[in-house]
């Protein structure tokens, strides 16, 4: 069959992998059982976020901590009903916040993420550029002058650690700088290179046309068809019949680990859960804003401005809980003033993490011709195209760019 490989996962990571393979060569099929874009790469805030040198740790402050627990804490919300299924990769992410493993972690977090906005402009460069990308930046908004000076420290530590840049701006200076926002705040820190996408989705299609221009075949299939060959390759069910390559990648997001399981690989992913609706307004922001003491992201988006969350601790499938978006929204209204909701219903979506907070990129250990690509936890859009090239050329047997091993499935053995 030669250099022939099926992307299973039609999201940033997968389409970001079709494209990658298909520059080295390979004859690819992206295979998505719905709309490519459409799931959990369709929810984020749009930010390509090259300030993240540091993954989400799991905060071990007892004030935290302890607003979590009693349910105060808007950023992060828990169900008791879910507990028992999520609370041992929960321990486990606890367990790698602690500094020493934390620090370690944010070396190999890093090395992915300085690429993050160079890989996407490579993209564009090949597919031809975007009007749903802005280069602008966006702004960390606090409300009181602790979190201002807990934000300010931090934004040190990124820059003297990292080169990271950013620009303080006192209560005066976020006026000018946004001067929708209708009650005055303490400060915010403008992170001024990352860029921002308007249509999260619609990017990852532009990215799929592209794929698709030069040649790619997207179809609509079920990843959990996945199958061996008799020649030893990887089969799967399309709505145009069976599709069969030499090669297969699993690029599922949060549903990977269904498709893994079956396979006999029991890794400890978990999924962060969040919601966000779009509102009507007539109103401009220069840069889209997070109140980062509060959990809430306002971005303007072509939809309108859009709402969205921090993180439910929950299981994948189970009901939805409107709480966390209802108390955003009353929260974005103290901010800014807009309209009423477009959509009849939040969307709510899933974010796929690791315990290590480390997505898993490499060869399955277990079946040949088998490739693993998921776990980006919150930033799958912001590193699908840098992970796609490391994994790519991987399976193109070049030399990596960066060092993989941080992110072999191998690094989970009790997984295997």
């Amino acid at each position: 069959m030669g250099r022939t490989a099926l992307v299973l996962g039609g999201g940033m990571v997968g389409t970001a992998t079709a494209w990658h393979l298909q520059e080295r060569g390979f004859n690819v099929t992206l295979i998505e059982r719905n709309e490519i874009g459409r799931e959990t790469s369709y929810g984020n805030v749009g930010l390509i976020q090259s300030e993240a040198s540091e993954p989400y740790a799991f905060p071990h402050d007892f004030r935290t901590l302890a607003r979590v627990a009693f349910g105060t804490a808007n950023e992060a919300i828990w169900h008791l009903r879910d507990l028992p299924s999520v609370a041992p990769a929960l321990l486990r992410y606890w367990f790698n916040s602690f500094p020493t493993r934390y620090a370690r972690i944010s070396s190999s977090y890093n090395a992915m993420i300085q690429y993050a906005v160079q890989e996407h402009e490579r993209l564009l460069t090949q597919i031809g550029g975007s009007n749903l990308i802005a280069k602008s930046g966006w702004k960390q908004i606090l409300r009181t002058q602790r979190g201002m000076e807990s934000a300010l420290a931090h934004a040190r530590h990124l820059s003297s650690s990292y080169g990271t840049e950013y620009r303080a701006l006192d209560s005066r200076e976020l006026a000018i700088a946004e001067p929708s926002l209708k009650i005055p705040m303490a400060g915010g820190i403008w992170w001024t290179n990352p860029w921002s996408s308007s249509a999260p989705g619609q990017l990852v299609e532009h990215y799929a046309n592209g794929f698709i221009q030069q040649g790619g075949t997207i179809l609509k299939g079920d990843a959990r068809t996945l199958s061996r060959t008799a020649s030893g390759g990887w089969s799967v069910r399309t709505v145009e019949g069976a599709v069969e390559a030499e090669q297969a990648v699993i690029a599922l997001g949060p549903w990977a680990d269904t498709l893994t399981r079956s396979l006999g690989y029991r890794f400890p992913l978990f999924v962060k859960r969040g919601y966000h609706r779009h509102f009507s307004w007539n109103g401009s922001l220069a840069t889209p804003l997070i109140d980062t003491e509060n959990g809430v992201a306002l971005a303007p988006m072509l939809a309108g401005l859009r709402i969205a969350t921090g993180a439910e601790f929950a299981r994948r499938d189970s009901v939805p809980d409107y709480t966390q978006i209802n108390n955003s929204e009353k929260l974005a209204r103290q901010l800014l003033d807009f309209g009423n909701p477009v959509e009849n219903t939040p969307w709510k979506g899933a974010r796929p993490c690791l315990p290590d907070m480390l997505p898993i990129i490499g060869a399955a250990p277990k079946h040949k011709n088998l490739w693993f690509h998921f776990g980006h936890g919150h930033q799958g859009f912001t590193l699908g195209p840098a992970t796609a090239r490391l994994l790519a050329e991987q399976m193109s047997g070049n030399a990596p760019y960066i060092d993989p091993l941080p992110y072999d499935p191998t690094r989970f053995p009790s997984a295997l």
